[in-house]
């Protein structure tokens, strides 16, 4: 099928933001309100989404509440690896999930998307932006989402949802308990350049970016997010 966004009817919503911002609680109360006014919508999810890409995120985040040990550490993906992957993981969600709910006319609302891989890969890990674009290129063609929510949250707070305190680093001298994967156990530095990368971005494309506060009530935040989508879909 197609990536071209003019052969498409559907319309596509992703959803943005670091560790604990609320994402999938969002998406879930986006799918429910949009549910009961008559709007057929898919909800997925990267990575996964996909019996592989299911795997694909069970590969790489197998660490899910464990303690931080020395075989976690090393287990720990490298960029590169974690580029490579995530595309991986893209490119069958689009072509199982995303690209045919598209074609169909349905709303997809998806937990992450392509500019995840700036955020993270980029702007937290320092990969090459060309690299990076090559590989988003590969992935997706020109298909980009009508409408980014960012939910914008401090890394500490972000963090302390998912049980992480007093973190210092991945090699720190404390082995905190907590977390739902090994990024959580990454630097509140490395934390703190992806959220800015999220806004760097939104910043640069404030037409399509939507950026709200995630410390404030889930159901507040989901119905500015609603308005929003109704703008578009109605």
């Amino acid at each position: 099928m197609s990536t071209e966004p003019s052969e498409l009817t559907g319309t596509f919503i992703t959803i943005e933001g670091g560790e604990g911002s609320g994402k999938s609680t969002l998406s879930r109360l986006l799918q429910n309100s949009l549910n009961k006014i008559g709007h057929h919508v898919t909800l997925c999810r990267e990575p996964g989404g996909t019996i592989l890409g299911e795997q694909l995120r069970a590969a790489l985040f197998s660490q899910a509440r464990s303690e931080v040990s020395t075989e976690i550490l090393q287990a720990a993906p490298s960029p590169l690896t974690e580029l490579l992957v995530f595309s991986a993981a893209r490119a069958q969600l689009l072509k199982e999930i995303i690209l045919p709910a598209l074609g169909d006319g349905d709303t997809v609302i998806c937990d992450r998307y392509t500019d995840s891989t700036f955020a993270y890969q980029h702007y937290g890990r320092g990969l090459d932006r060309q690299v990076i674009e090559t590989a988003v290129r590969l992935t997706v063609g020109n298909l980009k989402p009508s409408l980014t929510i960012l939910l914008d949250l401090e890394p500490e707070q972000g963090l302390a949802r998912h049980g992480i305190v007093n973190q210092k680093d991945l090699f720190g001298e404390t082995s905190p308990v907590g977390g739902n994967n090994y990024l959580d156990f990454e630097s509140l530095a490395f934390h703190q350049k992806i959220r800015e990368g999220y806004l760097e971005m939104a910043s640069l494309e404030p037409d399509r970016w939507l950026v709200l506060d995630a410390g404030e009530d889930p159901d507040v935040i989901a119905r500015i997010a609603l308005d929003a989508i109704l703008q578009l879909i109605e």
